[in-house]
């Protein structure tokens, strides 16, 4: 395989397996992609320049530590900046005035969720305006939501602890809360008891957003048709409540205390 500035962390991957831990090995900063949610997540949107930045190594540093593996230079092609390329009409165009900023690090850094704060500013924006969130990820929950909803988006990857995303209001959007249905909280123990030993348990209390939601789908894309995963979380998660229904998914919440909250999630 030919690689240059321009090819996908993403693409190596697939092509050799064995390249993560060589990737890896370049620079400390980059042992988040053993982690398979976030690898899953940032390796098809970093290139080797992109990466080379976050890494402060150069483009240099991974050729030739891939060499070994099989993987050659495509001198043909000079580096390019695909990231502009690849920036949507409303990055190109986007004037100061129209950015509204929201930084959600001392959210985060709190313990605190902060999709609502952000759904709250997207509500205020006016057509043509663009919301700026800073963050220390790239926050896919959102962005996926969002998408639905008609946004246009653009993530610029400063490096691993910051993660700038653009989301850009063509028109005047109606944007609909997502709330846990009615019956989410009702015929807990019945459900319960209807799977009885057919249950596959999954705690994500431990895990920084937005590893929960990831991991979750992740899951219940290998969960068998006759089972129910039962989740361990700290707080009702809305936004994915949403990706359930759409995925044929239905559920049942149990909040149990400040902080402790289980999700019993079957197929319908």
């Amino acid at each position: 395989m030919f690689i240059n500035a321009n090819t996908k962390i993403a693409s190596i991957l697939n092509e050799r397996a064995d390249a993560l831990d060589v990737i890896v090995s370049i620079s400390p900063r980059f042992e988040k992609l053993r982690n398979p949610f976030l690898r899953k997540i940032m390796a098809a949107r970093t290139n080797l320049a992109m990466a080379s930045k976050i890494g402060g190594c150069s483009v240099a540093n991974f050729i030739n530590k891939l060499k070994p593996l099989g993987f050659e230079i495509d001198s043909n092609i000079l580096p390019v900046n695909k990231e502009k390329e690849n920036m949507p009409a409303f990055m190109l165009t986007m004037q100061k005035e129209q950015v509204k900023e929201l930084d959600v690090r001392p959210l985060i850094a709190s313990g605190k969720d902060p999709l609502n704060l952000i759904i709250q500013n997207i509500k205020q924006l006016e057509p043509g305006q663009v919301l700026k969130v800073v963050n220390s990820f790239y926050p896919e929950p959102l962005t996926r939501l969002l998408k639905k909803q008609g946004f246009d988006s653009f993530a610029d990857v400063i490096n691993d602890d910051l993660v700038e995303t653009y989301f850009h209001k063509w028109e005047t959007i109606t944007f609909p809360v997502e709330q846990p249905v009615a019956d989410a909280h009702d015929d807990w123990d019945e459900i319960l008891q209807k799977y009885n030993e057919k249950i596959q348990e999954l705690d994500v209390r431990h895990l920084e957003m937005p590893l929960p939601m990831l991991t979750i789908l992740e899951e219940l894309e290998k969960l068998p048709a006759d089972m129910a995963l039962f989740v361990h979380h700290k707080r009702i998660p809305v936004y994915l409540l949403p990706e359930l229904t759409e995925r044929k998914f239905r559920y049942r919440i149990k909040e149990i205390s400040e902080g402790k909250v289980n999700i019993l999630i079957y197929r319908g």
